[in-house]
């Protein structure tokens, strides 16, 4: 008989952020994801992936069908990034903080980061993105992103997330900007 394996409803919660530095938020989102406080089994990651697929063809319904792939930002969003991929069956790409001489470079700030440039590549006129990370708290870095692919003739479709902090403004800055946010899960976080 094959063993049944018990998948964990999805979690999220804040903890101190230790010996960081002036630039860098004081606080940290951990989630059920990052491996951090429990090890993670696989069949967690495809629900989670399956999960997040469901709530985008939901809530965004449109445009789903011509999507050219799926851009994730590292560090925080490469597990959700192939999570949603292999639950949607569409490629994707990682926006690192790697500066290299490749084709179709788009630079963008992660601005509470101590590392705050981020660059994607293979960025061209006309693909149709959804972005995908694991947290989102002020939105700047999304809004940032989503402004530099739109300057590159990209359309970002929708960005997704792990976790959405309801407390500062990301949603509303990124609606203003026209790009819907799917979470999977809200949390309230610290000021």
């Amino acid at each position: 008989m094959p063993e049944i394996t018990a998948v964990s409803s999805f979690s999220a919660r804040i903890v101190e952020r230790l010996s960081v530095g002036a630039t860098s938020r004081r606080e940290r989102v951990i989630h059920s994801l990052d491996g951090l406080e429990t090890p993670v089994h696989p069949d967690t990651l495809a629900h989670t992936g399956a999960d997040l697929w469901h709530l985008l063809q939901k809530q965004v319904p449109d445009g789903l069908d011509s999507v050219d792939f799926l851009l994730g930002l590292d560090a925080g969003g490469i597990l959700p990034t192939v999570s949603l991929a292999c639950a949607a069956h569409l490629p994707y790409k990682i926006a690192w903080k790697l500066h290299l001489p490749l084709d179709g470079a788009v630079r963008f700030s992660e601005p509470h980061a101590m590392r705050t440039d981020v660059f994607a590549y293979g960025i061209a006129p006309g693909q149709r993105i959804v972005i995908v990370d694991d947290e989102i708290t002020t939105g700047r870095t999304l809004a940032d992103l989503t402004r530099r692919l739109h300057e590159a003739g990209a359309v970002p479709l929708a960005a997704v997330c792990l976790v959405e902090d309801t407390t500062r403004g990301a949603r509303d800055l990124l609606t203003d900007l026209g790009l819907p946010l799917v979470s999977l899960t809200t949390i309230e976080g610290a000021a």
